[in-house]
């Protein structure tokens, strides 16, 4: 059993894509926005949001031999205090990227890199988003190491050298091959000889 943090900026499809992957009904925190947060959540951009996750969303995923247990994250900086419990005992995170508004995502990069935990960026082409980025210049604008996995785009695997299609965090199938994804960036990341001992992750990490 593993656990996975999905992090991103305000609005970038967390909620969305842990409930497009969870095989159970996913636990959501989500509430009404108000006048009263008028003032520190900007909609710029995501002008027809009308909810937002202020705990976390909760959702789990058996692949072959894995159990994952996801915790997609708020969105906003305020709750960064927040995400040091949610990544506790985690084996990596993703981090969901809105082109829209690229610098809601300079937070959770720096989050995971600040902490140590292994990550990939998975960018969520909304409807109606006019440019495609290249993976190049989204690792550029992002500042990523080469290491760091970058997805924009996914080809089918039943069609060789078929035309690929974005990532869109409401596809089951495109959200599972990120968390692979991760997995395996997780297990090459991870020191072959730790310094000292750890402990199994399990949902009780959780």
């Amino acid at each position: 059993m593993l656990k996975v943090v999905i992090a991103g900026g305000f609005g970038a499809g967390k909620t969305t894509a842990v409930g497009a992957v969870s095989e159970i009904t996913p636990l959501s925190t989500e509430e009404y926005l108000t006048e009263a947060s008028t003032d520190v959540d900007s909609l710029e951009g995501v002008e027809a949001k009308q909810t937002t996750t202020v705990a976390f969303d909760f959702g789990r995923l058996s692949l072959s031999d894995l159990e994952l247990f996801l915790f997609g994250t708020p969105g906003q900086d305020r709750f960064v205090d927040l995400w040091y419990d949610l990544a506790r005992g985690a084996v990596g995170g993703v981090v969901l990227v809105d082109t829209r508004r690229l610098e809601s995502s300079f937070t959770p990069v720096s989050f995971f890199e600040d902490i140590g935990l292994p990550f990939v960026v998975a960018v969520n082409h909304f409807d109606g988003t006019i440019h495609r980025y290249h993976p190049d210049q989204i690792r550029t604008a992002l500042d990523l190491p080469a290491s760091v996995p970058v997805i924009t785009d996914v080809s089918p695997p039943w069609a060789v050298g078929a035309k690929a299609t974005s990532w869109d965090a409401r596809n089951p199938s495109h959200v599972a091959g990120v968390l692979l994804t991760l997995v395996g960036h997780a297990m090459k990341s991870a020191p072959a000889h730790p310094a000292h001992p750890t402990s199994t992750t399990t949902l009780q990490d959780a």
